[in-house]
């Protein structure tokens, strides 16, 4: 389609950069394959962060790798900017000079 569309991502390794590799790797194709990346990008996000973290699961038990991340990423379809996160990794918007607060992050503290 005629839309443009932009993704970024940033992965925080804790215990290790392989689940971030992973992640990195993997969770734009996810997004990209996902069947409502047209429609509905924020489903699509939220479904593509689920499928790569269980893949990323089955290679880690298969490969005896014990390490995690956390992440972000933006996904900029038209003028619409869609958010995904996990853990305590944080996206900062600035607008005219100003922080924009887009998210809470995640913290042991919180339910």
């Amino acid at each position: 389609d005629d839309v443009d569309r932009a993704y970024f991502a940033v992965f925080d390794g804790h215990g290790g950069v392989d689940a971030a590799n992973y992640s990195a790797t993997h969770l734009h194709v996810n997004v990209g394959l996902h069947e409502e990346v047209v429609t509905n990008p924020a489903e699509a996000l939220k479904c593509s962060f689920q499928k790569t973290d269980e893949m990323f699961l089955f290679k880690a038990k298969r490969e005896k790798l014990r390490s995690g991340t956390t992440g972000v990423s933006a996904l900029i379809v038209g003028n619409k900017l869609h958010i995904a996160w996990l853990g305590d990794s944080q996206v900062m918007l600035v607008q005219q000079g100003k922080a924009v607060t887009l998210m809470e992050p995640h913290k042991p503290e919180r339910e």
